[in-house]
C-alpha cells in the first residue's frame, strides 16, 4: 500500500505564502518593555508642558506666534477609542500628545491643534490622531482612527475637500513620530520610506490625506539629535531637535517649504524654540489663583 507522507502542515502554509509572495503580511505587534525610570517620569500623575516661541510661515511670510506641546500619560478605550474615566481590565495605557499653535495673519487668527494617541503597551502606530484649524473664514476638522485600517474622517468648509469618509492602508504616520521620540527614538523609522504627513500640513496645504515618499534620517547637531524627514514631492522639510538622554525633551523644530500661491510661492522657514517646561497637572489648575502658573510657561 502506497504511504503518503505527513505533511507539515503550518510548514507548508508558511511555504506557500513566500511562494505566493504573501510574505509581506506584518507580524503581530511586540510587547513594549517599559523601564522603571520611563514608569517613575511618565505614570506619576502629571504632564510635561513646554512652550515655545513660534516663527509660523503662512501666505509668504513669517508670523510670529505661540505653540505649545502637552505630554501626559492617559488610559484608553479600545472600542470606543476615546480617554477612560478611570483605568480598568478593558484600557491600555497611551502617551498623549496635544499640540498647539496660535498666530495671526493680517487682520485675522488662526488656532491650530492637533492630538495623538500613541499605544505604550506595545509597538505599532498611534490607535487615533485628530487635528483642527480655526480661523475667520472657517473650520477645518480630520480624524483618523486606528482599527482595520485607518479610518479617515475629514470635515471642512472648504468645497474641496468638504465631508468625507474613507479608508487608508497603514503605514507609518508624521504625527506618531513626535511620541516615538518620547517612548523610545531607537525605534524612529530611518531610510526611504512612505508615511502620512501631519494633519496640520495637509489641512493647511489643501493634501491629500494619503502617504507620500520620504526620506527620513537621524543626526547630531551639537549636544542634540535630530530626525529629518524630507518629502520630495511636497519640496518639504522637517526637522527635530531633541535630547539624547531620557526623557528626550523636544527642544525646537524646523519646517521647510513653499508659502504663499503658484509660481509665487517661495521657500520659507516655520521655527520653533523651547520657551519654558512645566511637569504639572494642570487640569487641576483651573482657578484664578492659578493664572501665576502661566507666567511660568512664559505665557
Amino acid at each position: 500500500m502506497l504511504k503518503i507522507p505527513k505533511i507539515n502542515y503550518p510548514a507548508f502554509a508558511f511555504l506557500c505564502l513566500l511562494l505566493l509572495g504573501c510574505n509581506k503580511i506584518p507580524e503581530p505587534p511586540q510587547e513594549r518593555k517599559l523601564s522603571s525610570e520611563f514608569k517613575e517620569y511618565w505614570f506619576d500623575g502629571t504632564a510635561e508642558v513646554t512652550s515655545y516661541h513660534l516663527k509660523q510661515a503662512r501666505y509668504g511670510e513669517i508670523r510670529e506666534g505661540s505653540a505649545m506641546k502637552i505630554f501626559v500619560k492617559e488610559d484608553f478605550l479600545p472600542e470606543e477609542h476615546v480617554k477612560a474615566d478611570e483605568a480598568s481590565e478593558r484600557t491600555f495605557p497611551i502617551l498623549k500628545l496635544n499640540s498647539t499653535k496660535k498666530f495671526t495673519t493680517g487682520i485675522y487668527p488662526y488656532s491650530i491643534m492637533e492630538s495623538s494617541f500613541y499605544p505604550l503597551q506595545k509597538e505599532g502606530h498611534a490607535t487615533k490622531i485628530s487635528a483642527s484649524i480655526q480661523e475667520w473664514c472657517g473650520q477645518q476638522f480630520i480624524q483618523l482612527n486606528n482599527r482595520t485600517n485607518f479610518e479617515i474622517q475629514l470635515n471642512s468648509y472648504f468645497e474641496n475637500p468638504a465631508d468625507k469618509h474613507f479608508n487608508i492602508p497603514k503605514t507609518f504616520l508624521e504625527n506618531e513620530i513626535w511620541n516615538l521620540i518620547r517612548v523610545h527614538p531607537k525605534e524612529l523609522p530611518v531610510g526611504d520610506l512612505e508615511m502620512i504627513p501631519s494633519f496640520e500640513f495637509l489641512q493647511l496645504d489643501h493634501r491629500e490625506a494619503k502617504a507620500y515618499k520620504v526620506t527620513a534620517k537621524r543626526s547630531k547637531d551639537d549636544s542634540l539629535e535630530v530626525y529629518t524627514l524630507q518629502y520630495p514631492k511636497l519640496n518639504r522639510t522637517l526637522k527635530i531637535f531633541f535630547k539624547t538622554e531620557f526623557p528626550h525633551e523636544i527642544e525646537k523644530w524646523e519646517e521647510i517649504k513653499p508659502s504663499g500661491n503658484g509660481e509665487d510661492a517661495k521657500m520659507l522657514t516655520t521655527k520653533a524654540l523651547k520657551n519654558k517646561r512645566l511637569k504639572i497637572d494642570y487640569w487641576n489648575k483651573n482657578s484664578q489663583n492659578d493664572v501665576s502658573l502661566r507666567e511660568k510657561l512664559g505665557l
